[in-house]
């Protein structure tokens, strides 16, 4: 049986990797991953549908689709602002990711935090809810006023999962914009304001005490392996602890498309990794 990965998912608060026909496997702090992988990657498709031309794509490719379904992925996307008619609620909430990163975003209120899990945030609170399109305008003004983005690099997200702030540097910092975001006038008369409640993801994502980052996986390659121990699963990224005594993340949108089999006991982490040095320079170009 082939068992060709589609990425990470929180199902239920939980992470686990996907695979072609619907099958999950939990991840769980602490245990030993060892896999190896095999031939080419296909794009795995979109939206649930297979992939019409079952193509090739580059193995770089944090996307990991092909250009048509890729396409089709983000003419169903909230994100893309292709989507104007939803009649669900929506919640506009402020998502911390490390010191100075915090951005405002929003996510369908039936989602619950997922949105917020699958991006790796740390620690966020909700501002209000509404309908979509008053959500949207309300993130939009907010972006503005206050100066934060819609958008944090992931490299920087990373970097900063190493070296994290107290629980309630963290809080503090939420609320403080969160205050911010308050006295901007306008926005109240569309959406319900909610109450701010700092909530923290970090023990979920298993960060604490988590060691300096050695490096990033470049890419996945025919015949690569990836061993290790999980220390910790944030948003698309696993932290893992490898043989040789460096801590790895490993961006799992590297991995959708690959067909991956399990590797021996013993075996060693022959993927290619991006140093730590390189990852410091990616993440500090993110601050301009």
């Amino acid at each position: 049986m082939e068992w060709r990965v589609r990425g990470i998912g929180w199902g239920g608060g939980v992470p686990g990797l996907r695979w072609r026909g619907g099958r999950v496997s939990a991840l769980t702090h602490g245990q030993r991953l060892a896999f190896r992988v095999v031939g080419v990657r296909r794009c795995p498709g979109a939206r649930g549908n297979p992939c019409p031309l079952d193509a090739v794509v580059p193995g770089r490719a944090t996307g990991g689709r092909c250009p048509e379904c890729a396409r089709l992925d983000r003419a169903h996307s909230v994100a893309a602002d292709t989507i104007a008619d939803d009649p669900q609620p929506y919640r506009v909430y402020l998502a911390w990711f490390g010191p100075g990163m915090t951005k405002v975003g929003i996510t369908a209120e039936a989602r619950g935090d997922a949105r917020l899990l699958e991006q790796g945030a740390v620690t966020f609170s909700w501002l209000g809810r509404g309908p979509l399109m008053a959500a949207r305008r309300t993130e939009e003004v907010l972006r503005q006023a206050l100066g934060v983005p819609d958008r944090v690099a992931y490299e920087r997200k990373r970097a900063a999962r190493h070296a994290l702030p107290p629980a309630g540097d963290r809080a503090r910092e939420v609320e403080e914009l969160y205050g911010r975001a308050r006295a901007v006038g306008g926005w109240t008369e569309t959406l319900e304001p909610l109450e701010f409640a700092a909530r923290d993801h970090a023990g979920v994502f298993g960060l604490d005490g988590l060691p300096r980052l050695d490096g990033t996986v470049a890419e996945l390659v025919d015949g690569g392996v990836v061993a290790g121990r999980l220390l910790a699963a944030a948003g698309p990224d696993l932290h893992l602890l490898a043989p040789d005594g460096r801590c790895l993340a490993l961006d799992t949108r590297l991995m959708g498309g690959w067909v991956l089999e399990p590797a021996g006991e013993g075996s060693v982490f022959t993927v290619p990794v991006v140093s730590r040095a390189v990852v410091d320079s990616a993440a500090q170009e993110g601050l301009f």
